[in-house]
């Protein structure tokens, strides 16, 4: 521990992190979570997921008083009676986009290119076909100009030559943060998303609302889009033992791995303290 007693906020990526490799939560994680509101502490689920999928991200963290989705571009306070509200929705211009995929490009080659624009339920993300993205029934094939027509909440890219973190690299030597903001999930594309929007910004949002300090909030994470929050966050940061090595390099402590419901075992000892 970094911090004596308990954080005042918990925040916790999903995939790879507290959602196991079969795409499931487990019952003694859900429990978990519950005692930690139980105890006065607000949990927070920190995704990349965008908001066409608040409600798969509601069932697999259903303690949350809060979402920070799209990587913080959308923050949603779910903790109010009258309902859920949007306290940040974030977007990047499709022609600014259409501007650094083609710088981009000049510099690693032909893009496969993917775009997250519709935040209606289940919608799926729009542009070139590739065999390796994971969810192929939220995708439909649409051509770049249309992808491009107006703004989007991310943009997805990855080249036929290049490992992730290799293209992740170039495009940051290229793409200034005052531009896009640049990271990957584990997916095997870069994300773009709107400049000044990643996980720390977007739990920032969270964090004044309620009035918590970052040295107050512990984290969890697997990528390397969960780096920004670990560099803000001051109790502790934790990451799980299958996390990047860039995430375990920058974490205070590691857990077991998401299939081994590491969060909560964590979160568990943590209150039987």
């Amino acid at each position: 521990m970094t911090r004596p007693g308990l954080p005042k906020l918990i925040a916790t990526d999903l995939d790879g992190t507290l959602v196991r490799s079969d795409d499931t939560v487990s019952a003694y994680t859900h429990e978990v979570l519950d005692r930690v509101r139980a105890a006065g502490i607000p949990v927070v689920g920190a995704t990349g997921r965008g908001p066409r999928l608040k409600e798969l991200t509601r069932n697999d963290i259903r303690a949350a008083d809060f979402l920070v989705m799209a990587g913080g571009g959308c923050v949603v306070d779910q903790s109010d009676p009258a309902g859920p509200l949007v306290l940040r929705d974030e977007r990047l211009s499709g022609e600014v986009l259409a501007m650094l995929l083609a710088d981009l490009e000049a510099a690693a080659g032909p893009l496969t290119v993917m775009v997250e624009a519709s935040d209606e339920h289940d919608a799926p993300l729009w542009g070139d076909y590739h065999p390796s993205w994971p969810y192929q029934d939220r995708f439909e094939a649409r051509s770049r100009a249309e992808c491009l027509s107006a703004d989007v909440i991310k943009a997805f890219a990855r080249t036929a030559d290049h490992h992730v973190d290799e293209l992740l690299a170039v495009a940051r030597e290229i793409i200034p943060p005052q531009v896009a903001t640049l990271t990957q999930a584990g997916l095997g594309f870069i994300e773009i998303c709107p400049p000044g929007v990643d996980k720390a910004t977007g739990l920032s949002v969270v964090a004044e609302r309620l009035g918590v300090d970052p040295a107050e909030v512990l984290v969890f994470g697997d990528m390397p889009n969960d780096l920004p929050m670990f560099g803000w966050a001051g109790w502790a940061r934790v990451a799980v033992s299958n996390a990047h090595p860039e995430v375990r390099a920058a974490a205070d402590e590691v857990t077991l791995r998401n299939d081994d419901d590491g969060v909560a075992v964590y979160l568990d000892r943590l209150l039987s303290r």
